[in-house]
C-alpha cells in the first residue's frame, strides 16, 4: 500500500463553524414541522366545509395534495444541487441559493394561514406549492455546505451536530403546536382559534431572517474553501471508498453498487418515516380524539430523544463504522414500531395508550437519529470536491420521491379502510424492507489506488532479492525457480565451481549490493529485472568456466 495512504494524519472538526452551518438546517426542519403539522388539517377542514363528508374520506385527496409539493422537490433538489456545484460568485457557490430561497420562503410562508382563514382552498394549495419551491432552491446547497468544508472522516460527527441543531428547530415548532392547537369538534369539524393560528408561521419566518443574517456574516464561503484545502485532501485519503475519488473519473464497480443499495434503502426508510410525519396530527385527532397538541408532544418527545442520540450516533459511526451505526438505528426503529403496534392493538392498554405511546415514539426518534447521522455522509463519501451538490441532490431525489409517494399510498389505505389503524403497521413494513435491502451494502475496507499494480507485480514475479543486514556487511541472496536438469557430468563440476563463486561474490559485495539496492527502490517489475541481472552476473562466469575446464580436460 502507498505510504501516504498508510500514514493517517489527525483531523479535527471545527465545531464553531459546523454550528453556524447547522443553523440553516434549523430553519429547514422548523418550517417543515410547522408545515406538516398544520397544512394537512387546513386542507381537510376546507374540503369538509366545501364538499361535506368525514375527514377519513378526504385522506387520499389530502395525501395527493401534500405529495404534489414533494414531486416538485423531486426534480428541483438535484437540479439546484448541480447548479450550485457550477456556480462561482463573490459569495461562494452555495450562499447565493441560500439567500434567494430563504428570502422567498420568508415572504410566502405566512400567507398559508391567511389563505386558510379566508377559506381559499385553491390559493392555499398554490401558496403551499410556492413555499416548497422556495425551500427547494436552497435546501440542497445549504446541506452541501457542510461537506464542502468538512473532511470525509469527520462528516458523520459534523452531521450529528447539524442534525442536533436542526431538530432543536423541530422541537421548537412542536412546542408552538402544543400551545396553538387544533382540535376536532363534536360534529367532526376542526376547531381552532383564528386569532392565533397564524403565529407559528410568522415566528418561523422571523427566525429564518435572523439565521440568514448570521450565515451571511459568519460563513465566508470562498475564504473557507482555501483554508481547508489541505484538510480536505487528507480527508480524501482516509475516506471509506475503495479509491481516492477525483473529478471526472468514474467510480469503481463496488462503490457504484453500494450507492444503488444505499439509494434504495434511503427511499424505503423515508417512505416509512414520512408517513408518520405527514399524518401524525391527523392520527391523533381522528383516531384518538385528541387534539393536534398530543402529536405536538409526541414530536417533542421524538425530537428530544433524537437530539440526545445524535452525538452518540456520530461516535458509534466513528468507532464501529457508518454501516453498523445505520443498522443499529434501523433495528431500534423496528423495536419501537412493534411496541407501538402492541399498545394500539391490545385492548388492555386502551385507557393509557396516549401515554404509553411516548415510549415507542422515543425509540423511533433515537433510531431515526442514528440512521440520519450516517446515511447522508455515506452518499457524499462517493463525491469529489466538485460534485458534492450533485450527490446531495441524489440523496434528496430518493428521499423526496419517497415523501411524494407515501402520503398518497397511506392516504389511499386510510380512505379504503375508513380508519387510521394501519398508521404504525404501515411504517413498520417499510422499515423492515429498508433493513433487508441495506444489509447488501458492502463497506470498503482498504483503498486500492496504489495497490493494484504492486499486487499484480508481486504475484507474477519469479525472483525475490533479499538484502539482509549482517553486522554491517551487505550480502545478496538469490532465490530462483527450479532450473532444468543438466547433465550429471556438468552438474558435478558446476557444484564445485559455484562454491568458488560464492567466495567471489563475498569478495565483491559493494558492486552487487549497489545494483540490488538501486533496483529494489523501483516498482516490482523493475525489481524482477534487477534480480535477473544479479542472477546473470553470478551464473555466466560459472557456465563459462565449467565449459572451458571440461573442454580442456577432454
Amino acid at each position: 500500500m502507498d505510504k501516504d495512504l498508510q500514514e493517517k494524519k489527525p483531523l479535527k472538526l471545527n465545531y464553531k463553524r459546523t454550528i453556524y452551518i447547522g443553523l440553516a438546517f434549523f430553519t429547514i426542519l422548523m418550517l417543515w414541522q410547522v408545515y406538516n403539522t398544520y397544512c394537512p388539517l387546513f386542507l381537510t377542514d376546507l374540503l369538509m366545509q366545501r364538499y361535506g363528508g368525514s375527514a377519513e374520506s378526504y385522506s387520499y385527496i389530502v395525501g395527493v395534495m401534500m405529495a404534489l409539493d414533494n414531486l416538485l422537490a423531486l426534480f428541483m433538489l438535484p437540479l439546484f444541487g448541480y447548479f450550485s456545484d457550477k456556480t462561482k460568485s463573490r459569495l461562494g457557490k452555495r450562499m447565493p441559493y441560500i439567500i434567494a430561497g430563504t428570502v422567498s420562503a420568508v415572504v410566502l410562508f405566512p400567507l398559508i394561514p391567511i389563505m386558510f382563514l379566508y377559506n381559499q382552498l385553491i390559493w392555499l394549495f398554490v401558496i403551499m406549492g410556492l413555499v416548497v419551491l422556495a425551500m427547494n432552491i436552497y435546501r440542497s446547497p445549504s446541506v452541501a455546505l457542510m461537506p464542502d468544508v468538512t473532511p470525509k472522516p469527520l462528516r458523520s460527527k459534523a452531521n450529528a451536530i447539524i442534525n442536533l441543531i436542526g431538530y432543536i428547530g423541530a422541537i421548537f415548532a412542536g412546542a408552538i403546536a402544543l400551545f396553538i392547537s387544533i382540535k376536532v369538534g363534536a360534529d367532526g369539524s376542526i376547531v381552532y382559534n383564528p386569532n392565533t393560528i397564524w403565529i407559528p408561521f410568522v415566528i418561523t419566518a422571523v427566525i429564518m431572517v435572523c439565521v440568514l443574517v448570521m450565515l451571511v456574516l459568519k460563513i465566508r464561503e470562498n475564504k473557507l474553501a482555501k483554508e481547508v484545502e489541505a484538510e480536505m485532501e487528507e480527508g480524501e485519503k482516509q475516506s471509506e471508498t475503495t479509491v481516492i475519488v477525483e473529478d471526472n473519473k468514474p467510480l469503481p464497480k463496488q462503490d457504484k453498487r453500494n450507492l444503488i443499495v444505499l439509494f434504495i434503502s434511503i427511499f424505503l426508510w423515508f417512505f416509512a418515516f414520512n408517513s408518520l410525519e405527514t399524518f401524525g396530527s391527523s392520527y391523533a385527532v381522528f383516531e384518538f380524539g385528541e387534539g393536534s397538541g398530543w402529536w405536538g408532544i409526541a414530536v417533542i418527545v421524538m425530537t428530544i430523544t433524537s437530539i440526545i442520540s445524535f452525538i452518540p450516533g456520530g461516535i458509534i459511526a466513528e468507532k464501529l463504522g457508518r454501516f453498523k451505526a445505520v443498522l443499529l438505528g434501523l433495528g431500534l426503529m423496528i423495536l419501537g414500531l412493534l411496541l407501538a403496534i402492541l399498545f394500539t392493538f391490545v385492548p388492555i392498554f386502551d385507557g393509557v395508550i396516549t401515554y404509553l405511546l411516548y415510549l415507542p415514539i422515543a425509540m423511533i426518534g433515537m433510531g431515526w437519529a442514528w440512521v440520519n447521522v450516517s446515511s447522508y455522509p455515506m452518499v457524499v463519501e462517493a463525491a469529489s470536491s466538485g460534485n458534492v451538490g450533485k450527490y446531495t441532490g441524489y440523496y434528496y431525489t430518493f428521499s423526496m420521491l419517497a415523501q411524494a409517494i407515501t402520503p398518497i399510498a397511506i392516504g389511499a389505505l386510510f380512505t379504503l379502510l375508513d380508519n387510521f389503524a394501519i398508521f404504525f403497521p404501515y411504517a413498520l413494513f417499510f422499515i423492515v424492507l429498508a433493513t433487508v435491502v441495506f444489509v447488501f451494502y458492502k463497506p470498503a475496507k482498504v483503498k486500492t489506488e496504489q495497490n493494484a499494480v504492486e499486487n499484480t507485480d508481486s504475484e507474477n514475479s519469479n525472483l525475490q532479492v533479499e538484502i539482509p543486514k549482517n553486522d554491517g556487511a551487505n550480502e545478496v541472496k538469490v532465490e530462483e525457480k527450479p532450473k532444468q536438469t543438466r547433465k550429471p557430468k556438468i552438474d558435478k563440476k558446476v557444484e564445485e565451481i559455484e562454491e568458488e563463486n560464492v567466495k567471489d561474490v563475498e569478495e565483491k559485495p559493494k558492486t552487487v549490493a549497489k545494483k540490488s539496492t538501486t533496483k529494489s527502490a523501483t516498482k516490482s517489475t523493475t525489481r524482477k529485472t534487477s534480480a535477473k541481472n544479479v542472477e546473470n552476473s553470478v551464473e555466466k562466469p560459472t557456465t563459462k568456466r565449467v565449459k572451458k575446464e571440461i573442454f580442456d580436460k577432454e
